[in-house]
């Protein structure tokens, strides 16, 4: 991407929040903090309204908007295709949601883009195996969603499979999360008086109560987090390139795939793993396109394997 790309790009993404932090940009664009002060010194000096904060962020003074936004062509086909992933991998309502809004993005595309999108749009599927078929959201995301963003406690029905018993409850949601097939819910469950992992296909009822709660839970990361320190799990963060990720997407879920985020031309992978000598002898396998960020004992250990290898066949070799 072109310095000129990189500057519209970064203005639309100090749009897209209250306040957007360097390291957030640095670590979209892959480019040093110093590149991205000189970035928005830029944008400053064309006249945009940027308040920045030590150690807080940038934002955009309020009432500035930037004209109509024109998606590129590959833009456009990501959307379509994560309309596609929407429609089969959440529920009715959040689907029909994602399906609204892909009328307005429709809307405001260009004639060649809109053919484009026509064409194309028989030719993407997501296809879900046999397991993920049984599964039934019954239209909950969006109400749970709608509770975390009120801070409403929330009463259900919940399904308990270990006991095989219905219980009502009251809880105090915290985030959702999609792992192994499943969506789950975090929450503070009133009854227990401790936190809960709920999975959402076994809420039989949802509703929102009038009650607030003003708890300061754990952010979904932390809890994430600390939840692997009490079950004696090792959090894995490692970055790999996308030239080999694709041939990752199905064996990630062996290894405790928990997250992923896009960081510039990298995927980071977040891992709870109950084996970090599995893990490393895993990572091995395509380790020489991907990079360890945590944990140090992780990075050690790939180097001790490594090691050992070298040795190994040098030994081979001046034997034969």
């Amino acid at each position: 991407m072109n310095r000129i790309d990189r500057v519209s790009a970064i203005l639309i993404q100090l749009q897209s929040r209250r306040v957007v932090k360097a390291i957030d940009i640095a670590d979209r664009f892959g480019i040093s903090l110093r590149t991205v002060y000189r970035d928005v010194k830029t944008l400053e000096e064309a006249g945009i309204p940027i308040i920045g904060e030590a150690g807080v962020g940038y934002s955009i003074m309020d009432g500035y908007r930037l004209p109509p936004v024109m998606f590129t062509r590959e833009e456009a086909t990501a959307f379509l295709t994560a309309e596609k992933f929407v429609e089969k991998m959440t529920d009715a309502s959040t689907a029909g949601h994602h399906k609204s809004a892909m009328y307005k993005i429709r809307a405001i595309l260009k004639t060649s883009e809109k053919n484009l999108l026509e064409d194309i749009d028989n030719k993407i599927a997501v296809l879900k195996n046999q397991h993920q078929m049984r599964v039934d959201n019954k239209d909950h995301i969006q109400t749970l969603l709608n509770s975390i963003a009120q801070k409403k406690v929330i009463s259900i029905d919940y399904f308990a499979n270990h006991s095989q018993e219905h219980t009502k409850r009251d809880i105090e949601p915290i985030g959702i999360f999609y792992k192994d097939s499943y969506w789950h819910l975090i929450a503070y469950c009133r009854m227990r008086s401790d936190y809960r992992d709920f999975r959402v296909d076994r809420i039989n009822e949802v509703k929102i109560t009038e009650k607030y709660f003003d708890s300061k839970h754990p952010t979904l990361k932390d809890y994430i987090a600390q939840t692997a320190k009490d079950q004696d799990l090792d959090l894995v963060i490692i970055r790999v390139d996308k030239s080999v990720y694709t041939h990752l997407e199905y064996q990630k879920y062996y290894s405790g795939f928990v997250s992923e985020k896009k960081t510039g031309n990298q995927i980071e992978m977040t891992f709870l793993t109950m084996s970090l000598e599995g893990f490393a002898r895993w990572f091995m396998m395509f380790g020489d396109q991907a990079e360890i960020i945590s944990p140090d004992s992780l990075k050690e250990r790939v180097s001790h394997i490594a090691t050992a290898i070298a040795q190994k066949n040098l030994l081979l070799t001046n034997v034969y």
